[in-house]
């Protein structure tokens, strides 16, 4: 097949694009390479994918709309996996407007091209930021999301509403897919392990919002990826049993799916520098913060769901997964 896969230079979608490429498929992958954070480190990533002849990069942007929609009519994808998006909970409170521009007019473009251009699937990145105010755990595709906490949420979830527009309107295949915190290597220097990482080494002191309370549901990129593909290859269709009288927010008479895809084991935040500190060996100068705005205590997925439709299991625990990391990152930086 001939993939789209957006946001190609990002952590998540290189290894997409990787693992696509090593089962032989053809991948055609996208991103601007903006300069949210350093730029060198998406070009090494698109280093390790352009000497496959089966990968073309497309610089661009997915809120170029005459753009987008010429490389659709030319390239005749079979499916696309849309991951390129403005990231992170905590510049959504400074830069809003971003957010607008790539994660909703960015989707459109997608949604349109997919359409027009006979794409038999397409898989998009959500975020477990969509259940916001929820405290039900664990969290389940099949509860209402209703009550975003951040920009960051709020476009996911109306990313959500727009698939399931096209899905009924159009039949497109659409599967939505709810990241819970993800980590390894070649991951963003905006998230918890990378900012961890550099400081420990640096000797500066590492900030532990919400007092170190937190819980996430880490789960390693490898997983995270395995279970990508796997969702490219289950199509999704309409759910025989949805009742209108009690609609299921995860399914649809349109073929339409979401899923939770997370480690579904909830590890303290606390104990998550302990292990980082055993992996570089120093102790962090821990600065305890509180809850930052727009941020959420605890994440945890009940990602049943995605088990039983593409038999996803995450099998990396949070001491390999972090020396990994830490492993990648001393030899990419040199320290």
């Amino acid at each position: 097949m001939k993939i789209l896969v957006t946001g190609a230079a990002g952590f998540i979608g290189s290894h997409v694009a990787r693992l696509l490429l090593d089962r032989g498929e053809t991948v055609v992958g996208l991103d601007n390479l903006n300069d949210y954070y350093d730029v060198s480190l998406k070009e090494a990533r698109l280093a390790g994918l352009e000497p496959d002849p089966r990968f073309r990069f497309v610089r661009l942007d997915v809120a170029d709309q005459a753009g987008m929609m010429a490389l659709f009519r030319h390239e005749g994808f079979d499916r696309v996996i849309h991951l390129a998006a403005q990231a992170g909970v905590r510049y959504s409170l400074k830069n809003p407007h971003a957010y607008v521009d790539s994660n909703v007019v960015g989707f459109m473009n997608i949604l349109e091209g997919c359409r027009y251009n006979q794409v038999a699937h397409l898989v998009y990145a959500s975020t477990s930021s969509v259940y916001g105010a929820n405290t039900t755990m664990p969290f389940s595709v099949h509860q209402t999301v209703d009550h975003p906490l951040s920009m960051y949420a709020a476009t996911k979830k109306a990313n959500e509403l727009m698939a399931h527009t096209y899905a009924h309107l159009y039949r497109l295949p659409v599967t939505g897919l709810r990241f819970f915190t993800v980590y390894g290597p070649w991951g963003r220097p905006d998230m918890a392990l990378f900012l961890f990482t550099r400081a420990i080494l640096a000797g500066e002191p590492i900030d532990v919002y919400n007092y170190g309370e937190h819980r996430r549901d880490f789960t390693y990129i490898d997983d995270i990826a395995a279970g990508v593909v796997r969702s490219c290859d289950h199509v999704a269709t309409p759910d025989p049993a949805w009742d209108s009288d009690a609609p299921d927010p995860a399914t649809s008479t349109a073929p339409y799916r979401l899923y939770n895809i997370g480690n579904n084991q909830p590890v303290e935040l606390m104990r998550y520098i302990r292990v980082l500190e055993e992996c570089l060996g120093r102790e962090a100068d821990k600065r305890l913060l509180p809850m930052q705005q727009g941020d959420v205590p605890d994440t945890w997925a009940d990602a049943e769901d995605l088990v039983q439709a593409v038999g996803y299991r995450p099998e990396t625990p949070v001491e390999v997964g972090v020396r990994r990391f830490v492993d990648w990152y001393r030899d990419y930086y040199r320290v």
